[in-house]
């Protein structure tokens, strides 16, 4: 059985805000559902069925353990369109659309849409320990004075809500803390973090000017764009701000990482064929993908998972790192950006962590991330991975001919994901 050709179709996405702001009343399922409508709106597909849907968030309430399908519901698809939740955690929408890929390439589906969506301004708050096991208690409870010996074992510390976090439970440590700590490892500089973060913005104000993101991003709650651009922002204003995560000796800064972003993405895929067939835009091939992993409770760095990622998949694929007209580097810090290039650079990590015979090399920094990147645009967790798929399939289309595009996205978990596309 020969595998089919997956190409891109389309993606769109709610604007990507500053947590508690704009969309503070919204949930993953309010958004997700309207970035859905609108990809359905785009194409045309009210009460058609699709292959599967394939969608997740990270900060999720356990009411939504079935989000993917309670969109689909509300989408306008037709409501016999399957639809499944996974997760892993900041690639929870590449990985989505790898699945739905590989189900196209087998012949199981002829297309598909993956998807994600997170807000961290309506946070699941979970109950103290305590307090969930006596509530769990009194509910078996039969007499009366069953229950108020379970009451009486009520204590007033017990009802303080415990607010979810991002940290790591292997460590403790935070996203940020970690980052910081690579940065430290690998020499980044505060100025090299500035600059990158300074780039990101002018890039993606200048995409929005042109007009880049008109289709690809739907108005949602009054909110028409990403409401976290800057295009005023400077290297002065920049180097201004204080250390997030190391009060002392740090040098990443709120401004040159990824603030709490709420928002939505999804993308539809399809065989190449069955495209054609719908009369469809073909923005890109879906070529290939790879995850990996990294040991960092050991020490490894928290975020150089995607260094692995993309040394397997240029591997399997027989290409060099310098084989691209495009690269999409989720900027989820800057220093994490600045560390996976620095890798890659470095002969002794090459050959030591990656097993290859030299150097990775560098890549030409004028092809990363030419729309924005993370810092600029912002980052919902689960719905990055999205945005990204549909941004660099929309710069493909619109690039030269034999043109391809690199993905690489850091997790938490000491996680990585990678993939290729293609101009189609």
């Amino acid at each position: 059985m020969s595998l089919k050709n997956v190409v891109v179709v389309a993606g769109v996405r709610t604007p990507f805000v500053r947590s508690f702001t704009h969309f503070k009343n919204k949930s993953n399922k309010d958004m997700q559902t309207h970035a859905l409508k609108g990809l359905v709106q785009q194409l045309g597909l009210e009460g058609q069925k699709v292959g599967e849907v394939a969608m997740g968030a990270v900060m999720k309430h356990s009411a939504d353990w079935n989000m993917a399908r309670e969109s689909v519901l509300g989408s306008g698809l037709a409501p016999e369109t399957p639809a499944y939740d996974l997760q892993r955690a900041c690639g929870t929408s590449l990985e989505a659309a790898i699945h739905i890929a590989n189900k196209i390439a087998l012949g199981q589906i002829e297309c598909g849409i993956a998807g994600g969506s997170d807000t961290n301004s309506d946070l699941p708050l979970e109950l103290s320990e305590p307090l969930a096991k006596n509530f769990v208690a009194l509910s078996q409870a039969k007499t009366l004075q069953q229950k108020i010996s379970i009451l009486a074992q009520f204590r007033p510390g017990d009802f303080l809500p415990k607010m979810p976090t991002v940290n790591e439970p292997r460590t403790g440590k935070s996203m940020g803390q970690h980052c910081e700590m690579m940065a430290k490892e690998w020499k980044i500089t505060r100025e090299e973090q500035d600059q990158l973060a300074f780039e990101s913005h002018q890039k993606a104000a200048q995409a929005y000017e042109k007009g880049f993101y008109e289709n690809l991003v739907s108005p949602y709650e009054g909110v028409e764009k990403d409401a976290i651009v800057r295009p005023d922002t400077t290297i002065e204003k920049l180097s201004t701000l204080r250390p997030a995560f190391d009060k002392k000796e740090g040098t990443l800064s709120a401004g040159n990482s990824t603030p709490l972003t709420d928002g939505a993405s999804c993308v539809m895929l399809a065989s190449e064929d069955y495209a054609k067939k719908q009369g469809w835009p073909i923005l890109a091939r879906f070529v290939d993908a790879q995850a990996a992993a990294v040991d960092f409770v050991a020490g490894e760095g928290l975020l150089m998972a995607p260094a692995y990622a993309v040394s397997q998949l240029l591997q399997r694929q027989g290409m060099s790192l310098q084989d691209f007209e495009y690269y999409e580097i989720h900027e989820a810090f800057a220093a994490q950006v600045l560390c996976t290039l620095k890798a890659w650079e470095d002969e002794r990590f090459c050959k030591d962590k990656l097993g290859l015979a030299k150097a990775l090399g560098q890549i030409d920094r004028d092809k990363m991330n030419i729309c924005g990147g993370s810092v600029a645009l912002g980052h919902p967790f689960a719905a990055t991975g999205g945005r990204i798929v549909a941004s660099l399939g929309k710069v493909l289309s619109e690039g030269p001919s034999g043109a391809k595009g690199l993905i690489s996205v850091c997790t938490a978990g000491g996680m990585g994901v990678a993939a290729i596309l293609e101009k189609a």
